[in-house]
């Protein structure tokens, strides 16, 4: 007890300030700031509890770094004055490190980073962040504007971190949108969790390298991640086969909900991963697929899989042959795997042992397939079994059957029958909606079609009327034209998706070496309208459409009804269609139409030549149209190399008529329709008069080629290399056609 506290030491009282400070530490501040500069100062100034608040508006190149040290209880915060109205935008991207850190409200949008990725949980080689967290941020077609420029939206390195409740939409150029990286020993059994995120829209990359998420490297596969991916939402993720990449251990992938989407969530290296508790609705979209299993002590319980389509390496169900004494990058033996309770109902496709060929001969070993519950409506056979699969055993399955289904309450599809209660997916299996994912302040796509929703603009005939008129119009938008001639003393671009119609006869005569080009962003849809070359320049290579001669972002669409392209044949290899290297198109279609007096090629899809495994179309569809005097081929589609990561592209020729094609001697392709690694070939109900051949070479993957119902006058049967296809255990269909 103290009696004089006037002789008490100096010291003394010192030391009892301090431990007081200690005890009552400075209130949590709010830090506002405007500028960028004045952001670096508070950085260096907070302290644990402190919020860092950026001014709302648009803070333009702008690489943030985000260090500190935080504590469990009382993190430093970095957020939005408002969530959804601090626009980060040009060239930026945000880094954080140290511990206990939390970022939310930001919007990335309208630039890119200018290093390999967004968002990164480190500041660099060794600097990484532990126990922090990123959370409602948006990143949103946020691409380098060089399409097969990789980079990362999201790079998780470090330890205990949290990536939750963001938006990540439309990553149009190559790299995988999320990636837990494992590169050294401090970022691995990392136990990160990435939850009730919005994976967006990812468009169809056409190359490998399109992945929505991937955790690991097969450099690293051996080594466990132990990282949770629940409760996230994919919607169309169309990137590539892989949605997600599992290439480590440990990991658990739970309560998520893949919607429309191609591709399979693929346990590609690692061993003892869970998957349980999942919904993949594929709605009968092409290439939705559900699960594909290879390595050891998989296990995959209780998920539920509607209505896909997708087949091969992108089925609906898929358990992989292995190679023997694998490199680490190959595909190792499924070995131990436990698969039990799936429903899986009208699924085009389950695949065992696939990928069975001269490499691939490990058959799944020591693995049980139980009580799982596989149904199609129309009861057909969908189980494709491609080697020895004694080393599965099978038990308590429901295998096609007729089996009375009921919709639950939680609006998926349940056996009646009380025997089979036990059998499938349970009923207390919780649905994932859309809703519950991202921040609720930033909207989410819609699904209608691009050329929908617009306004229309009407036009006169005459000169340039076409051009003042497509350039005001906008996204969706109609441009009619009133019947009569036109002539276009320039090339217009195409910037958006828009339609132009004939109202009546309508006739387009141009006078530049391309009447449209479709730039990034531009769609073109042309129906009832001739187009006619006859003004144009007295040079070779010509195109009545052509991409934009550089890197396109996002993928177009080409639609071609009821109209005319004719006397494209001012000087040689004048083509109707010419795109260029990284340019790709979704769809080309073309109905109902006539292409006569063409000095080159109508489709000419063959610039991607490098043998990269990139190729410029995924759909193309001719059906009910004709072709006379092409001087090259009707469609020349080059798609090279082994990678067997993507799905086209697709070509679909119906009732339609071609003459006198392929007779050019500048036509390398030597064919009427030329189709090089082309995925799926369906060549029905046409007649060929004085043509050149079909050439088909079969590539890579499992190819399959129809050729059927085709009437060939003075035109030699098809030709169908397989010489370059590696071998397997399933047939393609190579039916042909009469010879006249």
């Amino acid at each position: 007890m103290l009696r004089n506290t006037r002789s008490f030491p100096q010291t003394a009282c010192a030391l009892i300030a301090l431990v007081v400070l200690n005890a009552c530490p400075a209130a949590a501040r709010d830090i506002h700031v405007s500028t960028q500069a004045e952001y670096t100062e508070a950085v260096k100034a907070a302290n644990p509890g402190d919020t860092i608040v950026l001014a709302n508006g648009e803070w333009r190149d702008f690489e943030i770094l985000f260090t500190g040290t935080g504590k469990a209880d009382a993190p430093i915060t970095l957020t939005a004055e408002t969530k959804g109205d601090v626009i980060i935008t040009g060239q930026s991207n945000l880094r954080l490190a140290g511990k206990h850190l939390v970022v939310s409200g930001l919007v990335f949008r309208d630039g890119y980073s200018p290093t390999n990725a967004v968002i990164q949980f480190r500041r660099t080689k060794g600097e990484y962040a532990y126990h922090s967290r990123v959370t409602e941020v948006v990143i949103d077609h946020f691409n380098n504007p060089e399409r097969y420029e990789d980079d990362m939206w999201v790079a998780l390195y470090g330890k205990h971190n949290r990536f939750d409740h963001n938006h990540l939409e439309g990553k149009s150029n190559r790299g995988v949108t999320l990636a837990v990286r494992m590169d050294e020993e401090v970022s691995r059994e990392n136990q990160h969790r990435i939850d009730h995120n919005y994976f967006g829209p990812r468009p169809i990359l056409g190359s490998n390298g399109g992945e929505t998420i991937r955790i690991g490297t097969s450099h690293y596969s051996l080594s466990d991640s132990l990282t949770v991916v629940e409760n996230n939402y994919f919607d169309r993720c169309n990137g590539e086969v892989e949605i997600i990449s599992s290439k480590s251990g440990g990991n658990v992938f739970r309560g998520n909900l893949f919607f429309e989407s191609r591709g399979t969530l693929t346990l590609r290296h690692g061993n003892n991963n869970l998957i349980e508790n999942n919904v993949f609705l594929g709605n009968g979209v092409d290439h939705t697929g559900g699960i594909r299993v290879i390595n050891k002590g998989q296990t995959v319980r209780n998920n539920y899989m509607h209505g896909l389509t997708g087949h091969r390496f992108g089925g609906g169900f898929v358990v992989m042959n292995g190679v023997p004494n694998s490199r680490i990058n190959r595909y190792h033996q499924v070995d131990g795997a436990v698969i039990e309770n799936n429903s899986i109902i009208d699924v085009d496709h389950i695949e065992l042992g696939a990928g069975s060929d001269e490499e691939r001969t490990a058959t799944p070993t020591n693995s049980v397939f139980r009580a799982n519950l596989v149904y199609n409506a129309d009861g057909s056979e969908n189980i494709t079994v491609y080697d020895d699969m004694s080393g599965i055993e099978f038990s308590d399955n429901s295998l096609n059957v007729e089996v009375e289904l009921a919709v639950a309450a939680n609006g998926l599809l349940y056996p009646v029958d009380p025997s089979l209660a036990n059998v499938g997916a349970s009923k207390d299996l919780a649905v994932l909606q859309r809703s519950s994912t991202g921040p609720s302040w930033y909207p989410k796509p819609g699904f209608g079609d691009r050329f929908d929703g617009g306004t229309t603009h009407a036009v006169e005939a005459g000169l340039d009327t076409l051009v003042a008129v497509v350039a005001a119009a906008g996204p969706g938008d109609v441009v009619e034209l009133a019947a009569g001639d036109y002539l276009v003393t320039r090339t217009i671009p195409i910037d958006k998706p828009l339609t132009v119609r004939g109202k009546g006869a309508v006739r387009i005569e141009f006078e530049r070496r391309a009447l449209f080009e479709i730039v990034d962003g531009g769609s073109l849809k042309i129906d009832g309208v001739t187009i006619s070359g006859a003004s144009s320049p007295d040079r070779h290579g010509n195109a009545a459409i052509r991409t934009s001669r550089y890197s396109m972002l996002n993928n177009f669409a080409l639609i071609i009804e009821n109209s005319v392209f004719e006397d494209l044949d001012t000087n040689h290899s004048f083509n109707a269609l010419t795109v260029a290297k990284h340019t790709f198109a979704d769809r080309i279609e073309i109905s109902n139409s006539k292409f006569r007096n063409v000095t080159g090629t109508v489709l000419a899809l063959d610039v991607e030549n490098d043998d990269l495994g990139i190729y410029n179309a995924e759909y193309i569809t001719i059906t009910g149209s004709s072709f006379d005097n092409i001087g090259k081929a009707v469609a020349d589609v080059y798609r090279g190399g082994t990678d067997e990561s993507t799905f086209g592209p697709h070509i679909d020729v119906s009732s339609s008529t071609v003459t006198s094609a392929g007779k050019d001697a500048r036509n390398k392709s030597g064919a009427s329709i030329r189709l090089h690694g082309v995925q799926a070939t369906d060549i029905a109900d046409n007649t060929f008069v004085d043509s050149e051949a079909i050439l088909v070479w079969e590539t890579v993957g499992e190819p399959v080629t129809s050729i059927r119902n085709n009437v060939f006058k003075g035109t030699e049967e098809p030709v169908i290399d397989t010489s370059l296809r590696p071998k397997t255990n399933k047939p393609d269909i190579q039916e042909q056609g009469s010879v006249e």
